[in-house]
């Protein structure tokens, strides 16, 4: 029975590891093991903040419609108290599009808000 050789699929396997790892600095672009390890590595981080993202953008969503809140003599808290007794469904992304691009409509809903806290 003749040997099996691995060489064909070795290789690609390596080259399609080494062609992700593109970009990355000195050895780790070209040395395999150094690579491999680079790039688990930065599937982890990928995972990871592909999380964190969710969290920064909820955040900056927070904060924008907190400052348009104040600028008009309410704070955020009493603000989504007053949406949520209103029985308003509107998420903390639209409410932030609203308090940056469409002023009026959010004026209206801060009147909303006043009138049912």
């Amino acid at each position: 029975m003749a040997k099996v050789k691995h060489s064909v699929a070795t290789r690609k396997r390596k080259k399609r590891l080494l062609k992700k790892a593109k970009g990355y600095k000195l050895d780790r672009s070209k040395q395999y093991q150094q690579a491999r390890r680079t790039y688990q590595r930065a599937l982890v981080y990928a995972y990871r903040d592909r999380r964190n993202r969710k969290r920064d953008f909820r955040k900056l969503w927070i904060s924008r419609i907190n400052a348009a809140c104040r600028a008009c003599g309410i704070t955020y808290n009493k603000f989504i108290h007053g949406l949520k007794k209103a029985k308003v469904l509107l998420d903390r992304k639209s409410l932030a599009e609203l308090a940056v691009s469409d002023n009026s409509a959010f004026q209206r809903l801060i009147e909303i808000s006043k009138a049912n806290t």
